[in-house]
């Protein structure tokens, strides 16, 4: 479907999902690969500004990958957070097992004004831009038991992260994708042949 400029994967509207962190361990902070998350050119700098809010709730090991390789992968365009062992993003904080985002812990805490990268707020989807820009939904194992919880709760994909849709495309966007996701909902309830 496409909504505004964006051409959208029926499965946002669709899927169901709710992150259970208690049973991913934050598995989409740790995914293998030589990069981390992707950023916005922007988003660069912002990383750079705040590095010294979210030091204080990173690790050893990660301070020390930062000052040996940086903070930031890439060239303009195609930016992502560095990694560890071609595996956790530099960013991650620990909480017992559970891998936390260092720069929403900060946020959250009041401590700085960005929550964390736009591509890890919208996770599991991914926006490319462009004209048309794409939003899809990116269904990965780690994340199954998310895809319980939403089934269990009724969650819809596209709720679950609303905030960070509107961070993205703004809250008219958002209110014209829910009416559509409200609309192929009921089409799929209404028994066949039923109009």
């Amino acid at each position: 479907m496409i909504i505004g400029e964006v051409l959208v994967d029926d499965d946002v509207a669709t899927e169901r999902f709710s992150c259970d962190l208690a049973k991913c361990k934050g598995a989409c902070c740790t995914l293998e690969g030589t990069r981390g998350a992707p950023l916005l050119d922007e988003e660069k700098e912002f990383v750079e500004q705040h590095y010294p809010s979210v030091r204080k709730y990173l690790a050893p090991r990660n301070i020390k990958v930062i000052e040996r390789k940086g903070m930031v992968d890439g060239f303009a365009g195609a930016y992502a957070t560095a990694v560890i062992d071609n595996k956790e993003c530099v960013f991650v904080m620990w909480e017992g097992d559970v891998a936390k985002c260092s720069f929403e812990m900060a946020f959250n805490n009041g401590e700085i004004p960005w929550r964390k990268p736009l591509s890890c707020h919208l996770f599991p989807l991914r926006y490319s831009g462009g004209e048309p820009g794409l939003l899809r939904y990116e269904e990965i194992p780690e994340c199954t038991a998310g895809r319980e919880k939403g089934s269990a709760a009724g969650t819809r994909l596209h709720e679950f992260v609303k905030d960070a849709l509107v961070r993205r495309l703004g809250a008219d966007w958002y209110g014209l994708l829910d009416e559509r996701s409200a609309a192929m909902a009921g089409s799929a309830e209404r028994p066949e042949g039923e109009a």
